[in-house]
Parts: structure tokens; C-alpha cells; sequence
């Protein structure tokens, strides 16, 4: 009896607990669970990525704005997000980095230097037209002995060029000579002696006649400066006459160094700018120089003008005809310059390939300046740092107008597709007497 009661509390014990089981289980469902701080970080949703458009598979080259039905294939369309769409932009170009590496593709930076605007060129030397001198006569008479005998002889300064008669001047000096001998007034002796000086006749030919006392008609011409005899115009027992130029003497201690300007050159030349040349056969003989004018007359077969230079020849080693080379020195500029095997020449413009940020490739027009040797200024169309691709660039550029025709090619064909289905269809023509 005793047994069986004990059997009964355990029962009713169990059953008990079963029930407080059971409730409490149902009081916790209906309450939302609570997280600790950790689990909730750990179960904060991620940003979602970001959709670039929507496409179908299937027909890659058409793009929407929206999800839906594709016009082409029974099938969703699939967004494109932007870590995942390898997007290069219009006109560019996304190429694999083992496929780069294939190809050969380097890339170089845009630079900004700074680049002398001076150039070299080759001058002609030349006499200095303002350093000639002419002899002429001022008496009618006779050449009786030459001492010049050829064109382009070196004369020295006070060198003895030509012994001159010249009758005309007995008679003023004779004139002197007795009024001088008959002790006459000092004022005519004086308008005599001024009589002479306006025929002419040489201070130093008066002295000589009256330190012997008879008129001297002959006197000696002689070099008034130094260099080489331009122009010879005459000869023993030759007659000359007032204003007649016996001789032209051309100066050889400054010569002229002229070379051919291109107009796109000309205006980096000024007035004074000073220059550095050297023989084209002695590079180790050099020269200073100034740039003295710019003939203002354009050469039409070549678009050049020419500017002279006075070059220092005190020690006489530059001769008329000889070549020098020129070292124009001009202002330093600060410019946007690119490899020149980077520019891709159509003709009517210039493309180089940019690497952007991204990885991709894109072509993009510049326009450029000068040609600097083995680079180009860029004017427009490029920032400092960009990087432009010098190596492969060719393929490149045919991959990126590849894609882009074919992608143009696909959505043509999707645009006609999606058109012919979209069209009603055409109901057939009866035919006369009820055929069809």
C-alpha cells in the first residue's frame, strides 16, 4: 500500500514539471529574443552594392534602368553592380593583366618639365655691311702706280692703296706759295690756304709744298681702316674723276652670321638676345655674338626670314662664306610634355590611350605644341600624372573600337528584334472568288 502511494506522488511530480515545461516554453515564443551587443554587430547587414544598370545575359550589349522581363529571352534581368561590371567608361576598354603583359603594354606618366625655348641653326658668314668704307677721288686726274692689285687683298689701316696725279692742284698751291714769298697780308694767305682745303687737296700734300717750296700734284691714297678690298675700280694709268670710287674696303673686325628663321621660330627671337657660336668644321674655335635685326621679308618657297648676327672677328679667324653653327638661348618655359610614342597621328587629330584609376583604357583626343626630340607638348586634353599608354597602345585602341562596334551591332540587332516582335501580325489578303 505504501508502495503504490510513493508511485503516485512521483507521477504526479513529473507531470507537474511537464506542465511548467510546457508554459514556459510558450510565454518565450511569444517574446522576440535578446541579442547581446556582439551577436548584434556581428549580425548588422553589409551596405548593399550599388546596381550600374540591368542586362540580359544573353544579349550583353543593350543596357536598362530598371529590373524586368528581357524583350529578347524568356528570362529576369540581371543587375550589373559597379564592383563586379569592370565598367571602363565610354570608349574605353577593360583588358586582363596577364592579357597586358601579353601584349607588350607599357604606360608612362605625363610630365611637366622645363624645356629652353633657344633652338640651333646654321649661318652663313657675311661681310658687315656697316663696317664698309669707300675711297674715292676728289680731284680729276690719273692713277700712276697701284698698289692693290686683286679684289678681296687684306689691306692693313694707313696701308698705301694708289699714287695719284692730280694737275688741278698746281695752280691753288702755287698761288700760296708766292703770296707767302711776297710777304702778303695774313688774311689772304689765310683764304688761300681755305681755297685748297675746299679743292680737297691733303693737309699733309700742303705742308710738303711749302717745306720744299714748289707745288706737289702728286699724293698717296691710303687705307682709312682695315680688312679686305670688297671692290677694285681701277687700274694703273686709269683716269679719275670727282666722286669716282677707287676702292671699297669692307671691315673684317665684326662679321655678320646670318641663318634662315622658320616663322614659327621668329617669335623667340628679340633684338640683343646674345648667342654662342661655333665653326661647323672646328667645333673647338667658338664665337660670342648679337642678334642685331630680323629682315622683315618672308622667303615664299621656304616660310622663312633671316636675322642677322654681329659676330666678334677681332682676331680675324671668320671669313666671308664660311659656316657656323648657332646656339640661340632663349627663356626657359615650364611645359605639359608626353612621350611621342604615346600620340596615335590620325592626320586631322591626335589620340593617346589614358590608364585611369579604374584599371581600364580609354582613348582621348589632345592637342599638342611643339615637338621637343622624342616628346610632345601637350596644349589640351592631358593633366600632369596621367598616365598614357607609350607600348601597345595600337591594340588597344582596335580592342576598344572592337567592343564598341560590336556592342553597337548587338543592340542594333536586340533594338530589331524587340521591334519585330513587339509589330501585330499581317493578315493575309483575301483573293478573288473567296481563296485564300
Amino acid at each position: 500500500m505504501k508502495r503504490a502511494h510513493a508511485l503516485t506522488l512521483v507521477a504526479v511530480a513529473a507531470a507537474a514539471l511537464l506542465a511548467g515545461a510546457f508554459f514556459a516554453g510558450r510565454l518565450s515564443a511569444g517574446k522576440p529574443p535578446t541579442a547581446t551587443p556582439a551577436s548584434t554587430a556581428a549580425s548588422a547587414p553589409a551596405p548593399a552594392p550599388k546596381v550600374l544598370y540591368w542586362h540580359d545575359p544573353m544579349v550583353p550589349g543593350p543596357r536598362f534602368d530598371k529590373p524586368g522581363k528581357s524583350p529578347f529571352m524568356d528570362m529576369e534581368l540581371v543587375p550589373v553592380y559597379a564592383d563586379e561590371s569592370g565598367d571602363p567608361g565610354n570608349g574605353g576598354v577593360r583588358i586582363n593583366a596577364t592579357v597586358q603583359q601579353n601584349l607588350g603594354i607599357r604606360t608612362a606618366a605625363v610630365t611637366r618639365v622645363d624645356v629652353a625655348s633657344g633652338f640651333d641653326a646654321v649661318g652663313t658668314v657675311q661681310f658687315n655691311e656697316r663696317l664698309q668704307v669707300a675711297v674715292q677721288s676728289r680731284v680729276a686726274g690719273f692713277v700712276e702706280r697701284l698698289y692693290v692689285r686683286a679684289p678681296m687683298q687684306r689691306v692693313r689701316q694707313g696701308d698705301a692703296l694708289a699714287t695719284v696725279f692730280a694737275p688741278e692742284w698746281l695752280g691753288p698751291q702755287n698761288e700760296l706759295l708766292a703770296l707767302k714769298r711776297a710777304g702778303a697780308a695774313a688774311d689772304l694767305i689765310a683764304a688761300a690756304r681755305e681755297r685748297l682745303r675746299a679743292m680737297s687737296v691733303p693737309e699733309a700734300l700742303v705742308r710738303r709744298s711749302e717745306e720744299a717750296g714748289a707745288a706737289q700734284a702728286r699724293y698717296t691714297l691710303s687705307a682709312p681702316v682695315g680688312g679686305v678690298i670688297a671692290e677694285l675700280g681701277v687700274r694703273d694709268g686709269a683716269a679719275v674723276s670727282p666722286g669716282m670710287t677707287l676702292f671699297r674696303i669692307a671691315g673684317l673686325s665684326k662679321v655678320w652670321a646670318v641663318i634662315e628663321v622658320p616663322e614659327a621660330q621668329v617669335a623667340q627671337l628679340r633684338p640683343g638676345q646674345k648667342v654662342s657660336a661655333t665653326l661647323q668644321s672646328d667645333a673647338t674655335r667658338s664665337f660670342k655674338g648679337t642678334l642685331t635685326e630680323i629682315l622683315p621679308q618672308v622667303d615664299p618657297s621656304t616660310r622663312t626670314l633671316q636675322a642677322r648676327f654681329e659676330v666678334d672677328n677681332a682676331a680675324g679667324q671668320l671669313t666671308p662664306g664660311m659656316l657656323l653653327r648657332l646656339q640661340v638661348a632663349g627663356a626657359s618655359v615650364s611645359r605639359l610634355v608626353v612621350p611621342a610614342e604615346a600620340v596615335i597621328r590620325t592626320g586631322a587629330r591626335a589620340v593617346v590611350i589614358v590608364r585611369k584609376a579604374n584599371g581600364a583604357f580609354e582613348p582621348r583626343d589632345v592637342k599638342l605644341g611643339a615637338e621637343l626630340g622624342e616628346r610632345f607638348e601637350v596644349v589640351e586634353g592631358l593633366s600632369e600624372g596621367d598616365q598614357v599608354v607609350a607600348s601597345g597602345q595600337f591594340l588597344v585602341d582596335s580592342e576598344a573600337r572592337l567592343r564598341s562596334v560590336l556592342g553597337g551591332m548587338a543592340a542594333a540587332s536586340a533594338t530589331s528584334a524587340a521591334s519585330a516582335a513587339s509589330a501585330p501580325a499581317e493578315m493575309p489578303t483575301p483573293r478573288p472568288g473567296g481563296a485564300q
